[in-house]
């Protein structure tokens, strides 16, 4: 029987973990506090529990923020368009060439089957949420089983809840999560939470009071699938220890974690995304801005020296709008009573400044490379463009999202439908039988590049002549085509569909040539 790990050593793993993901805190603290304030809980409060404090006292520009926002909405629109298929299940290298014509109707079953259920999940919104962490360098998300209405639960869960470790291939392994739940929420929430004694007198007397909870996915090698545990963290009175008590265990083959790192740097566990990058010239900017705003109103109020007996004292000067500083005198003994001061601040060269730290940023975000949308039709050519240059400033953080992301995000939907029976799924989605292929407009749009080269070779061997033409396989090349555009397999004919359909042809073909000769001789 395989050990299972007791919940004392599950909680001192868990504060491990916690303790050297301490190391990240300051850089990551700083991302979301000018960047995205409104996902910032580094203040010390849980994911909802955050009492409307105002989160942007020491943010003076808007920069960041935006190009977070858009860069997140850019990165969904080309990876995972709303109401749209992003991703289609085909057969992977190990399925015989014979075989693939065979159960791609059956993928293209799964796939419309499981994009249905997505469609009636929160989904879309979780994404947006789970971009938004991405673009600091690490996002999570958890899928759990729904209700009826929506059969899959989507959470995109803050990166400060989590602490990860790693595997020994780079994979993200084991996840733990800190929450903080009333207690009349923990068995609607999981119906087999075993409660102890101390939850249950909780139940009865305060059944809103809030418990720290510890959500535990730990790989097991002996077991060969995830273990997750659900822990009620209950500290001692009169003491800094703590008991910790099992409300739920179970074991499942796929893990209910989504863990994506943008660009992920060897040796370190956690991402780091184009914010870490931007994060000096989103700083500067952010004082810049703040100095010129505090220059801007003393420009409007004003600062003025008053003449006065007493004797200037450095030390106890402060410049604000409005304020007036005690001189001997004023310009010699006839000066004036009171004086504005001359602001010694260059308006000009503090915008200098600020215009080229936004392009710095907007840059680093992805948020400048064609002109802003506009409300009138765009051409083909020009989402191309958008298409292509987005994929090259991602560089490789799209083959990260792809592994990390859209793979795993797909076998954990069929996973839940399975457990769901809302699918009969015999396979697992494991790259070699059955694959996850991207046909989002990022995809699609690499995907026409490719065929762009194909149909010009096509071109230029019709023209060679006959050696040209023999020198292509046009069933092959349509295969391919179909392939590179995403088609259905549904509308496209099977290899005996085709074969069926070319020998109708040719007898079509041989009866008109039959008839021919008789209508060219009226003599008969």
């Amino acid at each position: 029987m395989a050990m299972r790990l007791e919940p004392k050593e599950i909680v001192k793993r868990a504060d491990r973990a916690d303790d050297r993901k301490e190391q990240w805190r300051t850089i990551y603290e700083e991302c979301y506090e000018f960047a995205l304030p409104q996902r910032n809980l580094y203040s010390g409060y849980y994911e909802g529990k955050t009492p409307g404090q105002n989160k942007m006292v020491r943010v003076f520009d808007a920069t960041a923020i935006n190009s977070t926002q858009r860069f997140a909405n850019r990165i969904q629109q080309a990876l995972f368009p709303p109401y749209r298929n992003w991703c289609r299940l085909v057969a992977g290298n190990e399925v015989p060439d014979e075989r693939k014509d065979e159960i791609a109707g059956a993928l293209d079953i799964y796939t419309e089957k499981m994009f249905d259920v997505i469609r009636q999940t929160n989904f879309d919104l979780a994404m947006s949420e789970f971009l938004l962490d991405l673009c600091v360098g690490t996002a999570v998300m958890l899928i759990q089983p729904g209700d009826d209405e929506a059969p899959v639960r989507f959470t995109s869960v803050p990166q400060y809840l989590v602490s990860l470790e790693e595997g020994p291939h780079g994979t993200i392994d084991n996840v733990y999560r800190k929450m903080r739940l009333r207690v009349d929420v923990i068995q609607r929430q999981w119906p087999d939470a075993k409660l102890p004694d101390a939850l249950q007198r909780m139940m009865e007397n305060k059944p809103d009071e809030e418990v720290e909870l510890l959500e535990a996915t730990v790989w097991s090698n002996e077991l060969g699938e995830y273990c997750y545990h659900l822990l009620y963290r209950q500290k001692r009175e009169g003491s800094k220890t703590e008991d910790a008590h099992e409300l739920v265990y179970r074991t499942m083959s796929v893990s209910p974690w989504i863990v994506a790192r943008y660009m992920k740097v060897a040796g370190e566990v956690y991402g780091r995304g184009p914010l870490v990058t931007a994060l000096p010239d989103i700083k500067t900017l952010n004082k810049v801005k703040e100095l010129v705003l505090k220059n801007a109103s003393i420009a409007v109020a004003g600062v003025y020296t008053a003449a006065d007996d007493g004797v200037l004292n450095p030390q106890n000067i402060t410049i604000a709008p409005g304020a007036i500083i005690p001189v001997a005198r004023n310009g010699g003994p006839a000066g004036e009573s009171l004086k504005p001061l001359r602001s010694a601040a260059d308006f000009n060269v503090g915008q200098l400044v600020i215009n080229d730290l936004v392009m710095g940023i907007k840059k680093m975000l992805l948020d400048d490379t064609l002109p802003m949308d506009t409300q009138s039709a765009r051409t083909a050519l020009e989402i191309s463009a958008r298409l292509s240059e987005l994929s090259s400033q991602m560089g490789a953080a799209y083959g990260r999202l792809v592994t990390e992301c859209m793979m795993p995000l797909v076998n954990r939907i069929l996973y839940v439908m399975d457990e769901k029976n809302l699918i009969d799924m015999p396979f697992k989605v494991d790259g070699q039988v059955i694959k996850a292929v991207p046909i989002s407009p990022l995809a699609q749009g690499q995907a026409m590049d490719e065929l762009k080269n194909v149909l010009e070779f096509a071109q230029i061997a019709q023209a060679v002549g006959p050696a040209g033409q023999v020198a292509i396989n046009q069933e092959r090349m349509l295969d391919y085509i179909v392939d590179k555009m995403a088609v259905p397999r549904d509308i496209i004919n099977t290899e005996q569909e085709r074969q069926q359909v070319m020998a109708e042809m040719q007898q079509m073909m041989a009866m008109a040539q039959g008839q021919q000769p008789q209508e060219e001789t009226p003599d008969g």
